[in-house]
């Protein structure tokens, strides 16, 4: 649920955004997680410009960061969404298909091409750069309490020379510092349920893919 700002926080993030360079941060944010490395590529700034505007944007509570859980030393930038509201924010995405690319193609890219047929009526696959034996039993699990279909669903390889669709999106950090050459790709920097275990877990991660998802076909709708 998406809280109430005073006056003056709705004018600090109001102020924040009226940076062109801010505003241009946010926008591929709310898209795609980035570290900043990439962000500094999105933007052409130096570190220290770049820490900066960041910096003012954590200030307002517009972004919080997070450390890989793929390589520890790098950190990821994510948009805090709620803290938004109702503005519609976000650069287009291409049309057509989709690829969602995890690790092991288990849980969290099986569980995002589901959602995003469900939810749009297109195609969507998904792949891993190290793909499991099986699909996870507890994202079946979850999987069916969302009323989604994945019993026909097996994990299998990214190819290196399979026809590429203009949307690809990581859903996993080690998949994304893998395999993600192409800037064009997107990451969504979504915790693995894997580890955990537990029910909650995994429908967790059905939630917060869900809100990906409608985060960008509100962006989609809105453009069209």
């Amino acid at each position: 649920m998406t809280s109430i700002l005073s006056l003056d926080q709705r004018a600090a993030v109001h102020a924040a955004l009226g940076d062109p360079v801010r505003l241009r941060l946010v926008d591929e944010l709310a898209v795609s997680d980035r570290s900043p490395v990439e962000l500094r590529r999105v933007v052409d700034l130096e570190s220290n410009l770049l820490a900066h505007h960041l910096d003012v944007l954590e200030s307002v509570g517009l972004i919080e960061r997070s450390r890989s859980s793929g390589d520890g030393r790098r950190r990821y930038v994510h948009l805090v969404r709620d803290r938004l509201g109702a503005m519609t924010i976000g650069r287009p995405v291409p049309q057509g298909p989709v690829l969602f690319v995890c690790t092991a193609n288990s849980a969290r890219s099986q569980l995002a091409a589901a959602l995003w047929r469900e939810l749009t009526g297109a195609p969507a696959d998904s792949a891993g750069t190290h793909p499991a034996e099986r699909v996870h039993p507890a994202a079946l699990a979850a999987a069916k309490r969302a009323g989604l279909d994945l019993s026909s669903a097996e994990p299998r390889q990214l190819g290196t020379s399979e026809p590429i669709p203009a949307l690809v999106i990581t859903v996993c950090d080690r998949a994304h510092e893998e395999a993600a050459d192409d800037p064009g790709w997107l990451h969504w920097s979504v915790p693995d349920p894997v580890p955990v275990g537990t029910a909650e877990a995994f429908d967790a991660t059905v939630r917060e893919l869900r809100g990906r998802i409608e985060s960008v076909l509100g962006t989609e709708r809105a453009a069209s």
